[in-house]
Parts: C-alpha cells; structure tokens; sequence
C-alpha cells in the first residue's frame, strides 16, 4: 500500500518540485504564458481527449457537475461560520473555501491514483470548479464582472459541450483529430505541476499559522459534503472517491490571484495556498489509502 500511495505522489513531487527548484535558482519562467497556455489550449484539448475516450456516460457527467456544484454552494456557506471562527471578513474566505486546486494537483492525483477510467471524473470535477471560479469567482473579484462575457471567452465550455455532443451521439472524432487533440493535450498535466511549484516559489508567504489553522478546519468539511452530497445523488464508487478526492485538494494557487485583482489581504490568502498545499502531503496520503 505504501508504494502504491508513493507512486501516486511522486510525480506530483516530481512535477512541483522541479518548478520549486527552477524558479528558487533565478530562472525564467512566463507564468502568465504558460497559464494562458494551459487553460485556452492544453485544457480544452484534454477534455475533449479524456471524455470522449473514456466510459462515463452523460448522466454519471451530469450528476457528477451538478455534486461539484452543490458542494462548492455548501463551502460557500460554511463561510461565514469559518469568518466567524477565525474573525476574517467572510469575502476574503469565500474563493479559497470554495474553490480548491482540482487542476494543478488534483488532476494528477487523480491520474495516478485511479487511472484514465477515474481521470474522466477528475476532469469533471475540474470543469466545474473553473466554470464557477472564473465567472462568479471573477465578479467577487471585480465589480465589472461579466459573467456571460466570460462564458462567452472560455474555450474550456466549447470542449465540454463537443466532448458532451461526442458522448451523446456515440461518434468518434476521426483518427487524425483525435491523435492531435491527445498530443497537445499531454504537456497540459506537467505544465499545471510546474507551475503549481512555481507559484508557491513566487509568493510571499505570512501568517502560517492562521494558514494551518484554516486548512485544518476546511479540509475535513469539504471531504464530509463532498460525500454527503455525492451519496444522496446516488454517485458511482469511483465517482465519489474521485469527487472527495478533489473537494479536498489544498486552496488553488488562482485564489491568489484573485485577492490581488481585489486588494483583499492577499498576503493572508498566499499563506492559506502555500500553507495547505503543504498539509497535502501529510493529509493526501491518507485520504487515498481509505478511497482507493
């Protein structure tokens, strides 16, 4: 079991420890870039990849959005008792409770952990989380958010409806496409980890304690409603792991980002990134020997 659970972890330590390491020796690296990169090509490119060659049905895909979104509307709430238990202003809580790091590090996880049949739910489950971080996530962040511009400019919402229109017509995209769309949608998984370890190089980190405190706290909640809500909508075995999994990923790296476009304490919301990114490797250990 402990060389299973080491197999999983390892690329992902691989992976941000390299970016770690690359950016603590001065090196350059285009986070904006590559993050551009990532979410407008890679991402949309492994979508339609995943889903569309993997055994997961319309109805396991809409069930599993619909427990992503009730349980990011669930972390949503228990926001204001965390603000209250912690005597932070609720709308700087918000993001990072809501919205944990499902791509950069959950998909990986989820990779290795349960192979290309659970990758197409981990994918699920990222979809969703960036289509509610970067449209209500954008409007908290901005008072001019538009959240329908922003659907609008999003190419991972055309992946999800083609790869939904392939499931659901049962069409294959012709070999030409589909080794295309695979091979661009391969670097997308090692640049996420890279730049997950860049990012955590880069900011500035304060307050570790309020930090560990947070991700003491968020970390059993998200895990709790994750399979409350998954077992009430009646989720496979492996769906439900996959969505625990993931609901309790540490606070994504974009939430940063987010309380800088804001000016909301963003020093107090890179400590909570870095912070419970850390706790991961104690706590992902351990959620993956009771899920797997």
């Amino acid at each position: 079991m402990l060389a299973d659970l080491f197999a999983v972890m390892a690329p992902v330590l691989a992976g941000a420890g390299l970016g770690f390491t690359w950016m603590r020796l001065g090196q350059p690296y285009p986070v904006d870039f590559v993050t551009r990169l990532v979410f407008n090509i890679g991402t949309p490119a492994l979508v339609i990849a995943s889903l569309t060659n993997a055994e997961i049905d319309a109805g396991s895909f809409g069930r599993t959005m619909l427990a992503t979104a009730l349980v990011m509307i669930g972390m949503g709430l228990a926001t204001f008792a965390m603000a209250r238990l912690l005597r932070r202003d609720w709308r700087v809580l918000l993001a990072p409770m809501m919205y944990p790091n499902t791509g950069n590090m959950g998909l990986p996880v989820v990779l290795y952990a349960f192979g290309s049949a659970g990758f197409a739910f981990g994918i699920t489950v990222m979809v969703t989380v960036s289509l509610f971080q970067f449209t209500i996530g954008s409007i908290i962040a901005s008072s001019s958010g538009n959240p329908l511009r922003t659907l609008v400019r999003t190419p991972t919402v055309y992946a999800i409806l083609i790869a939904l229109a392939l499931l659901l017509s049962d069409t294959e995209l012709p070999r030409w496409l589909a080794n295309s769309v695979d091979l661009i949608s391969g670097f997308t998984v090692p640049l996420m980890l890279i730049t997950l370890g860049v990012s955590l190089a880069s900011i500035q980190v304060k307050n570790l304690r309020s930090g560990i405190g947070f991700s003491l706290l968020r970390i059993p909640v998200a895990a709790l409603l994750a399979w409350g809500i998954g077992t009430l909508l009646g989720l496979s075995t492996l769906a439900l792991s996959i969505l625990v999994l993931q609901m309790s990923m540490p606070v994504a790296v974009f939430n940063y980002l987010f309380a800088q476009r804001a000016k909301r304490e963003p020093e107090y919301v890179a400590s909570l990134v870095f912070c419970s990114t850390l706790l991961a490797l104690l706590y992902l250990p351990i959620l993956l020997a009771i899920l797997m």
